[in-house]
């Protein structure tokens, strides 16, 4: 039965006895899929099921996907009496994972099953575009500007280019698989009978549609499904569904919440019998229904819900996994992930090794809940006469339903867990702490004075100070270097005002230091725009002046050493806000500053109105003592003016815009000589008599920050846990009630 028919036969029973509900005869309930105490729309009956059973009645709990069985184990034990738990991590079928592209179906993983497969990465999967190379004197050239700039930070040119948004989305899109391709693959592999999650009814009903002339089924196979299908239209004419009768005689069929009952039955059964050899079917299959396969391909990491498109949970993943693998037939189960316009297999392994989601108590009272607990009928037996029943009082008082409510999994979370974790989590801080006074720059020399004898300790702490010492001239030398860049682009840009709009590059790492570089159009100076919402943000995230008054002259002599602001339109269709520390190249070609129809505005004027009428939603992408870097999604208005910027590969160098001042070199030859400095003074470091203990020294100290940041991780969820932790108390019952 369904949990809500035996949540109301316990409404009556709860506390007392019930011939009503007939759950005297019951010696157990079994609690199938019982992580659905967490879904949004039902949690609360399976939570009420747990409240309401009777103590003798004995409760079983099954799940595969419950990262919290510990507190669902205590809370049930609490109010239903010694609770025993039982886990196992060893599945009977064990499972192996997949990933379909267009022409191939590839192990998603690598070969200890801990990382994604590498062939599988975005970087691999694009297609190589050889670049142009330049002739004669060109050579020459490239020989030596790469002396000038080789191995500098933001003037060096990685061998490999990131991949921008725009070729992203563009290599997903050349990858996406055709169903039929998929199919092929799974059945030259052996790898069916299948079930094909896909999270829409219209999406199952077209794929059958799509796939009606692939026969899977050999001449023996499709002659009993033909018999099967003209017994049961015999037996039950009306609830054939006859769209989808062709499919079915190929071996194909759908099983969703649109089939009748009766057809769903007689799909399941043929299924389980390898007379169907794929199911397309929405999420409801995933729980409850007796029908394992061979392998489980799942379409999409994403599904519309009321609340508009969502990812889907690591615990609605591996719940549509686990049907993969019929246990006794199959030695091996499949699961397959498909790639689609906006998923791949980054994105895939992510959620793979995300990890399980906690069980969260969704108990919410209802009116339904509050007249149900308070009109129950309490009854009792009479002592001589053990099948007579006589009323004892009609309905519960207030304090009986409130003992009922507040034994919800939330208040037991948030009483018993939160103490708990809140316990661990100071435990946790205190190791933090004294983990950080040993890795201290005071500790760690109290050690190297303990185990290296004076004269190595003082040979070894005069080289560091030494070292120290170079590392900060390098670090101004690089300074230098990169403001005397910023300023040889500073006039580029300027002229380029007046002039056609020229292609450029951008370049930033993110949060994850992760180098990425945007292909865009220069638009111009950010004064020439009139929107004061930008000019508002500007100054408030602009502190570059007051960091850069204490810098030596002779830059702020040759040129105004301020970083301006400008605007590009990126080829992925995005605006950016940047000043030159971002700038990676400006090339010669460019769009035309030109009407194409008399009267019309000019591409800049047209490209600088669409921006002011923006609702201007920045988002800071990087900052630098010079500056962030903002960045914005265009509009529609904009999209067809991104098509226009080039891929990167496509310009040569004959394009590029370098006008390196004399300063500029110089900066880069004192700061090469700086880092000379610093190598000889590092391999000199290692030669010491006294190094080989100072190693032991800092790989243990290393060590230490390891595990402090394994602490700190575990911190972090610690935190996250206590923040979801969420009490359901009375007052929602009598908000209801009053």
């Amino acid at each position: 039965m369904t949990t809500e028919i035996l949540r109301n036969m316990l409404y009556q029973s709860v506390g007392m006895i019930s011939t009503e509900s007939r759950l005297f005869h019951v010696d157990v309930i079994v609690l199938d899929e019982v992580h659905y105490l967490s879904d949004i729309s039902r949690g609360t009956v399976w939570e009420e099921i747990v409240i309401y059973c009777p103590k003798e009645v004995q409760l079983i709990c099954l799940s595969a996907t419950v990262a919290n069985p510990d507190e669902l184990a205590g809370w049930i034990g609490k109010i239903h009496g010694k609770t025993e738990l039982v886990t196992s991590t060893k599945r009977p079928v064990p499972l192996t994972w997949h990933f379909s592209l267009k022409n191939s179906l590839s192990p998603l993983l690598d070969d200890k099953g801990t990382r994604m497969n590498r062939k599988l990465s975005l970087n691999h999967l694009q297609p190589t575009v050889p670049r142009t190379e330049p002739s004669g004197g060109n050579k020459m050239r490239k020989h030596k500007m790469g002396k000038v700039q080789q191995g500098f930070g933001v003037a060096s040119i990685s061998k490999q280019t990131p991949l921008s948004k725009n070729d992203i989305n563009s290599i997903r899109r050349s990858q996406v698989p055709q169903i039929r391709d998929t199919l092929w693959h799974l059945r030259e592999r052996d790898m069916l009978p299948a079930i094909w999650f896909i999270f829409s009814r219209r999406g199952c009903d077209a794929a059958i549609q799509y796939l009606e002339d692939c026969k899977l089924l050999d001449e023996c196979e499709a002659s009993e499904v033909e018999l099967e299908f003209r017994r049961f239209r015999m037996q039950y004419p009306d609830a054939v569904r006859e769209v989808a009768v062709k499919g079915l005689l190929q071996g194909i069929a759908a099983h969703h919440a649109g089939c009748l009952p009766l057809w769903k039955s007689f799909i399941e059964e043929l299924f389980q019998r390898g007379l169907v050899k794929v199911v397309f079917a929405t999420e409801t299959l995933a729980a409850g229904i007796n029908m394992p396969a061979r392998t489980a391909i799942i379409s999409s990491l994403s599904k519309r819900t009321e609340a508009g498109r969502t990812l889907l949970s690591p615990n609605e993943l591996f719940q549509m996994a686990g049907r993969a693998g019929r246990r006794g037939i199959d030695e091996v189960g499949h699961v397959v992930l498909v790639q689609t316009p906006y998923e791949g297999a980054e994105e895939c392994c992510d959620l793979l090794f995300a990890g399980l989601e906690p069980l969260v108590s969704q108990f919410t009272a209802s009116y339904g809940m509050v007249l149900n607990l308070l009109a129950g009928v309490k009854l009792t037996r009479k002592p001589k006469e053990p099948d007579a029943m006589k009323a004892f009082h009609s309905g519960r008082t207030l304090e009986e339903a409130r003992k009922l409510v507040e034994q919800s999994f939330g208040n037991y979370v948030g009483n018993n867990v939160m103490l708990a974790a809140k316990e661990e989590l100071k435990k946790i801080k205190q190791e933090i702490e004294s983990l950080s006074s040993e890795i201290s720059d005071d500790a760690v020399d109290r050690k190297c004075q303990e185990r290296l004898s004076m004269t190595e300790y003082a040979e070894i702490s005069n080289l560091q100070e030494e070292l120290r010492a170079e590392k900060r001239l390098r670090t101004e030398l690089r300074r230098k270097m990169e403001l005397n860049r910023m300023a040889a682009w500073k006039p580029i840009l300027e002229d380029f005002e007046n002039e056609h709009l020229p292609f450029m590059c951008l370049q930033y790492k993110d949060k994850e230091a992760v180098q990425h570089i945007v292909p865009a159009v220069y638009i111009g100076k950010f004064q020439s725009f009139s929107a004061p919402k930008i000019t508002n943000m500007v100054q408030s995230g602009h502190s570059v002046a007051d960091t850069m008054e204490g810098d030596s002259g002779d830059v702020r002599d040759q040129t105004d050493s301020r970083p301006a602001y400008y605007v590009a339109l990126s080829s992925d269709n995005s605006w950016y806000l940047f000043t030159e520390k971002w700038v990676r190249m400006v090339y010669k070609t460019g769009l035309l500053n030109a009407s194409l129809v008399d009267g019309d505005l000019q591409p800049r004027e047209t490209l600088r109105a669409l921006l002011e009428k923006e609702e201007l939603q920045w988002e800071k992408l990087a900052d630098s003592e010079f500056g962030p870097l903002w960045c914005m999604e265009g509009s529609l208005e904009t999209w067809s003016w991104s098509l226009n910027v080039p891929v990167l590969s496509s310009l040569s160098e004959d394009d590029e815009v370098r006008h390196w001042s004399q300063a500029y070199q110089d900066a880069v030859e004192c700061y090469r000589e700086q880092r000379s400095n610093v190598s000889r003074l590092k391999k000199k470091l290692t030669n010491t008599k006294g190094f080989k203990e100072l190693k032991k020294i800092i790989d243990m100290t290393n060590y230490t920050k390891e595990k402090i940041e394994i602490l700190e991780a575990r911190s972090k969820r610690l935190t996250r846990r206590i923040e979801q932790i969420e009490p359901t108390g009375w007052k929602e019952f009598l908000q209801l009630y009053i």
